[in-house]
């Protein structure tokens, strides 16, 4: 027993940091490549360990023995065997299913082998056991074709293999190679997918020394490491997988970097419109590749070049709700050597579905957080891919490569005026009635005249608030109803220092980039979505001499503080302290810090 230690793991695999004690902070760091945050009140922070964290770990080289290592050397007190266990149990899960290229063995070298090998792929179990749990699961066996070299066989007359070093093999057809990770995953069996990857189309692509626009690129150590964690060596089990990098700590250099390492044909898919544009720019100002490379898929333009930059928005567009999605024929126009999934954890649901057949080609997914509020963390790992590098943001604070920020939580009374309405309001409208608290706007006023040397983001869910605002401050506003042409503009002026005050809805939630902003109000927010807190701090994290500070306006003692506590798990996680004032207070002479 170390009394001066931080974390007491217990025997329900939960992990309590206390925040206070010295080594908190360094044990908080050495949690993130295994651990989820769950609960982040005041004095203890509460982890846990789930198979998905373990195997996400494990892909990036994450031992169980580094687990537990971790665990040891924080803990409090003794460690449950039993959570030693699991966690060796566990992880030793990843790698005991594997997917190999279909071998033919020597003494065949036949036409119909050939075939075989052109379609088939092998499913090797480790050992007989988990080969007859993998035969016996229902939704499995349906896309089993057979086991060894001979030939596709049914499950039912399928028998050891012969000819080969691999003892307990499935067939499966190759156009099941995402699905059939997919449902194991399900099962408890993470695959480690060796299949070599396709290269796809050639492209001449490499980053300048210079950019178009005179400055010289560097590029960062950790963008260089996560870059190399993706490609590896291109060979077998490389290739694919989910980068998490802070937002402003520039994920699209390392999605360029990427294709300059692999000089090959990309089909880049991201939020919206801004975001297409965003890249485009960015690929012109820091690569050789001209206008003429590259192509915008989009509701406004669908043209398909070397390069193209396409949303989610369009791809999941179908005009009968029940119907196909025409949009899917993108994915298979070219031969494309890379597809970035730019903001992975917004990918939706539908694009899953592509994705899976889409195991031959190399792929990326970018992210500020894993977190996907519809649960689909496990469709991420399966079909994008594995995490292959993650950096804790306040090391990335500390190195001053992203800015230091103040989270600030204002709490606000909901006027007489409301009370009663909110009352018997069903649970959405309670939501829309606190988040609309009139009182806001006062404090928002309030915020912005203090802080006249920043360049300030206002940031809300509900149009009638943000207008009201907007009028308010006299400052322009973006909207998902804003035409592209008017919102490259505004944030232009934004970048150039024309506009100091922008209000925006969630559409500039993701993928774009305003270097320059300092300050952000969060003046109301989608049912306390981690997701979203990320993103919108990112807003303001881009390196700066100034703290950057980022207030949340939320109404006391309703649904949203319910909500703000959600979003605290995020910020709590990444190491930022989150500090609650309320306005009663700043109006009896306090002051927002």
């Amino acid at each position: 027993m170390n009394n001066e230690n931080p974390l007491i793991v217990q025997g329900d695999r939960s992990l309590l940091l206390d925040v206070h004690a010295a080594l908190a902070e360094e044990c908080r760091n050495a949690l993130i490549p295994f651990a989820e945050l769950e609960k982040s009140p005041e004095h203890l922070h509460t982890y846990k360990l789930t198979p998905l964290s373990l195997w996400n770990a494990a892909s990036a080289g994450f031992s169980s023995d580094d687990a537990v290592n971790v665990l040891e050397k924080f803990a409090r007190y003794d460690v449950p065997q039993a959570v030693i266990a699991w966690i060796k149990e566990v992880c030793g899960r990843f790698g005991k299913i594997r997917l190999l290229p279909y071998e033919q063995e020597e003494e065949k070298d036949t036409e119909s082998e050939d075939k075989l090998k052109e379609q088939y792929l092998c499913l090797v179990a480790q050992t007989g056991a988990i080969y007859k749990e993998i035969g016996a699961n229902t939704a499995v066996r349906k896309l089993l074709c057979g086991v060894g070299t001979a030939g596709p066989l049914t499950p039912s007359t399928s028998s050891g293999t012969t000819g080969t070093a691999q003892k307990f093999t499935y067939l499966i057809k190759l156009t099941d190679r995402g699905t059939i990770k997919q449902l194991l995953l399900e099962a408890g069996w993470p695959v480690k997918d060796e299949v070599a990857l396709s290269d796809g189309e050639p492209l001449d692509i490499n980053l300048r020394q210079t950019t178009a626009s005179g400055q010289p690129l560097t590029i960062r150590e950790y963008q260089t490491a996560s870059a190399k964690a993706l490609v590896g060596d291109k060979g077998p089990g490389t290739g694919f997988g989910t980068i998490v990098l802070p937002c402003g700590s520039g994920k699209t250099i390392v999605g360029m970097q990427i294709m300059d390492m692999l000089k090959t044909s990309t089909l880049i898919i991201t939020t919206n419109i801004s975001a297409v544009h965003q890249w485009i720019d960015e690929l012109l100002d820091k690569t050789n590749l001209t206008r003429d490379d590259i192509a915008e898929y989009t509701g406004e333009n669908k043209d398909i070049k070397p390069v193209t930059v396409a949303t989610y928005q369009v791809l999941t567009w179908r005009p009968d709700k029940e119907g196909p999605f025409p949009h899917f024929s993108l994915f298979h126009e070219r031969p494309w050597g890379l597809i970035i999934y730019d903001e992975v954890h917004m990918l939706p649901a539908p694009v899953f579905r592509v994705v899976a057949e889409l195991q031959a080609v190399r792929r990326v997914g970018l992210t500020a957080t894993l977190v996907r509020e519809d649960g689909c963390e496990g469709y991420v790992f399966s079909l994008v891919g594995p995490k292959r590098y993650d950096v804790p943001w306040k090391e990335l604070e500390r190195d001053n490569w992203i800015a230091s920020a103040e989270c600030i939580e204002v709490r606000i009374d909901l006027p007489q005026s409301s009370e009663i309405e909110y009352a018997v309001a069903g649970a959405r409208e309670k939501h829309k009635i606190a988040s609309q608290n009139p009182d806001k706007l006062a404090v928002v006023n309030q915020i912005i005249s203090k802080y006249q040397e920043d360049k300030i983001l206002v940031i809300g869910q509900y149009l009638d608030q943000l207008d009201q605002i907007a009028k308010m401050l006299e400052a322009p506003i973006i909207t998902g109803k804003t035409p592209t042409a008017e919102r490259d503009r505004i944030y232009g002026e934004f970048r150039k220092g024309n506009i100091r005050v922008l209000v925006v809805s969630k559409v500039a939630n993701f993928a774009i980039d305003l270097p320059d902003a300092s300050l952000a109000i969060q003046v109301s927010g989608t049912f306390g979505s981690r997701q979203e807190e990320a993103q919108r701090l990112g807003r303001i994290l881009r390196p700066k001499e100034r703290t950057s500070r980022f207030f949340t306006l939320i109404t006391r003692n309703t649904v949203e503080e319910e909500f703000s506590s959600n979003r605290q798990k995020f910020l709590a996680e990444q190491g930022y302290s989150y500090r609650i004032v309320r306005y009663a207070e700043i109006e009896n002479g306090g002051e927002i810090l």
